[in-house]
């Protein structure tokens, strides 16, 4: 099981997209994952993680929250194999 945190910005007020986020890995995982923690943060930043390793960087990924792709990405690390229903279906090829 893994630990994910939501690192967000509290001068751009992103509490509540960072909130969202996180109930919708919650409500998405379950007891498959340990915890998920927001943390406060300043400059912009709006990232995810996975344990160590960053899954979603608003700065790289050119928004603050597609949590469809968040989920998938969280899925790849923590948590293989688990089906998001709707979200996979939703997938386009590369």
């Amino acid at each position: 099981m893994a630990r994910v945190s939501v690192t967000y910005c509290t001068q751009c007020n992103w509490l509540l997209r960072a909130a969202w986020v996180s109930q919708e890995l919650l409500q998405t995982f379950g007891t498959e994952l340990d915890e998920v923690a927001l943390v406060p943060g300043t400059g912009g930043i709006f990232r995810v993680h996975v344990g160590d390793t960053l899954v979603w960087d608003r700065t790289a990924d050119g928004s603050a929250a597609d949590v469809v792709e968040i989920k998938r990405r969280v899925r790849d690390l923590a948590v293989p194999g688990f089906v998001l229903g709707h979200a996979d279906r939703a997938r386009k090829p590369h």
